[in-house]
């Protein structure tokens, strides 16, 4: 991206959440990094863009005009990358697909053949996105579509159609005392250290530690995972347990790991998801080529 419209998204971001860290956590940068972004910004300009002191962020005079501008000029940036885009992926015959874990549940397959039922000569191609982004790539516009664990960050943004609901189960290191359990309940685990999400994830995070399921109390927090390999090793290394959706408890039946249920939470869910907006036939009739959720 240009730096001057990476500056502007920048200060869209903070002239939105009115806080340095949360804007950072939205953009996926660190804190440090969008100060300096924003110090260069207002430099450019000549003009101070926040008012900032221990306790608050405010937009200036020059900020406050700044606003609708940057938000504009932000718009029909993306619109312009989208309808590039489009032509690209039109031209290629090909859907890019998102994933953040294996999907596997048969999905796929499934998807894919009825997908060349409605068009022929076109593909999938699946790109692996880490867990920084609970998105899968969809947010940033790196891909058409993805499966995703729901909550996601700004979830309103994006057209949304569950696939599976699943109930939650928990890995451990093999030796873990729970390990030779056939369940466990939730309430058993809440002072276990757990793996956990990136920051950037959100309510993501939050719905894989149970939050809204341990009244109160805190999380232990073990180790923070990017994606499935990491999991895989802290687990072997003793860090922590993790809940996982009963359909990947497979990919952790390894040498060293064991899964089992875990009752007292409620099902996870896994979506496809696509942007609002997008209208192309080549992702309606991918949405229409997805299994039905009874």
């Amino acid at each position: 991206m240009d730096s001057h419209l990476r500056d502007l998204r920048y200060f869209v971001a903070v002239a939105e959440e009115l806080n340095f860290t949360r804007a950072a956590e939205r953009l996926f940068v660190s804190q440090p990094a969008l100060s300096k972004q924003i110090r260069r910004l207002e430099d450019d300009l000549r003009v101070r863009l926040f008012d900032r002191d221990k306790r608050a962020v405010t937009l200036t005079a020059p900020g406050t005009a700044l606003l609708p501008a940057a938000r504009d000029m932000l718009g029909r940036w993306d619109q312009a990358q989208r309808e590039v885009a489009d032509a690209a992926a039109a031209e290629a015959s090909v859907l890019t697909v998102g994933l953040s874990t294996s999907v596997g549940r048969g999905l796929l397959g499934a998807v894919r053949d009825r997908f060349a039922e409605r068009r022929p000569g076109w593909r999938l191609r699946m790109r692996q996105i880490n867990w920084e982004d609970a998105s899968a790539g969809l947010a940033s516009g790196d891909v058409d579509v993805a499966f995703v664990w729901l909550p996601i960050p700004a979830q309103d943004s994006f057209h949304l159609r569950v696939v599976a609901a699943e109930e939650r189960w928990v890995a451990f290191r093999e030796d873990h005392p729970l390990a030779g359990r056939a369940e466990v309940d939730f309430a058993e685990l809440l002072d276990e250290p757990f793996l956990v999400l990136p920051h950037s994830a959100g309510p993501l995070r939050d719905h894989w530690l149970g939050t809204s399921h341990r009244a109160g109390r805190p999380a232990r927090i073990g180790a923070t995972v990017a994606n499935a390999d990491e999991t895989f090793t802290a687990i072997e290394e003793g860090s922590g347990i993790v809940l996982l959706a009963a359909g990947n408890a497979a990919i952790y039946r390894r040498p060293g790991v064991r899964a089992i249920p875990v009752t007292g939470l409620p099902p996870s869910e896994l979506a496809a998801a696509w942007r609002r907006g997008d209208e192309r036939t080549a992702v309606r009739d991918f949405v229409d080529a997805l299994p039905t959720v009874p």
